[in-house]
């Protein structure tokens, strides 16, 4: 038994792997009281994709911890029709969205203590009229629905790696057209803030690469970093906050360099993300900081095409859940 509040699990894309690493998640966390989650999503549909898991219907988040250890908590919301694994029925997509929505207002409320999001397929949804980016950018929209400021920064967590890409899904070519001091300051100042909040770091040391190879050389290889990178980092310096960079990207990801930063805060999405997932690809986790609640997610997609067939790798969810439920107790303070 805890006395925090469960976890809460998006369904994500019904058809693709979630159900089958849901289920190895629940067989490897059923002993770990503080991991409790729910599943909002189809009791009938994922008891098909999951035989030998048991399941426990439940009315309310309360009833989680107490079932946990025996059964999968389900909150059932039914489907309008069960797919095939591996093969998308546009069907489902609204109540995908729809369960993104109840998972934000469990937490919001205080039933839950954090979001945990199965993938999602995001041409499905857009298909279905969705208006978001992805996750992030609905959670952060339902948020500012009901009265939150949000700042929403991606982060990437591998190991002993924390990055941050300020630049997130766009062409490589606009990166230096969309990189400015301003996005550079307000994602440093949510990281230091939520590193100290949900991961106990009393004064975080963030480290910044630059943006082009080594680090531009003074203006020899592209200016940003001279111009636009080093000015966001002495204005952090002059606020108090530990900083160091721009560095060399090719040199700053080492193990002894990690050593020297608790986040490095990146130009790119590649450049953040490429290291993360060398240094841990199966078991990976993306969390978005500046929200006012926690919200983890696995760092891979759908798989649609890997979907039932049993190989599908729970561990990034795993360690989602995992980091989740550290997070809600750092929280609590």
């Amino acid at each position: 038994m805890t006395d925090i509040q469960p976890i809460v699990l998006t369904p994500g894309e019904p058809a693709g792997i979630a159900p089958d690493i849901t289920g190895l998640a629940w067989q490897r966390l059923r002993d770990k009281p503080q991991c409790c989650f729910i599943l909002l999503g189809d009791a009938d549909y994922w008891k098909v994709r999951n035989p030998s898991i048991p399941f426990k219907r439940i009315q309310g988040a309360r009833e989680a911890s107490s079932v946990f250890a025996e059964a999968l908590p389900i909150m059932h919301r039914p489907l309008a029709s069960h797919p095939v694994a591996g093969q998308i029925a546009a069907a489902t997509a609204l109540q995908v969205i729809a369960a993104i929505e109840e998972a934000a207002s469990l937490v919001l409320d205080g039933a839950a203590s954090a979001i945990v999001t199965n993938p999602v397929q995001k041409d499905a949804l857009y298909a279905a009229g969705f208006k978001h980016q992805g996750h992030t950018d609905y959670l952060a929209y339902l948020a500012r629905a009901r009265g939150h400021n949000v700042d929403e920064v991606m982060m990437l967590v591998a190991k002993d790696l924390r990055a941050i890409p300020i630049t997130v899904h766009i062409p490589l070519a606009e990166v230096p057209r969309m990189l400015n001091g301003e996005a550079i300051v307000t994602q440093a100042r949510v990281a230091a803030r939520d590193l100290t909040r949900y991961f106990g770091i009393p004064r975080p040391r963030l480290a910044f690469t630059g943006l082009n190879p080594h680090a531009g050389e003074n203006g020899a290889i592209g200016t940003e970093d001279r111009d636009i990178i080093l000015p966001a980092i002495r204005q952090l310096a002059a606020q108090g906050l530990a900083v160091s960079g721009p560095l060399s990207a090719d040199t700053a990801f080492h193990p002894e360099a990690r050593k020297d930063y608790d986040v490095i805060l990146c130009m790119y999405h590649d450049q953040a993300l490429i290291p993360v997932k060398t240094l841990d690809f199966y078991g990976g986790v993306n969390v978005s900081l500046g929200l006012p609640f926690i919200r983890t997610s696995p760092d891979h997609g759908t798989a649609l095409d890997i979907a039932g067939t049993g190989v599908a790798n729970p561990e990034s969810l795993i360690a989602a859940l995992t980091l989740a439920a550290e997070m809600a107790r750092a929280g609590r303070g």
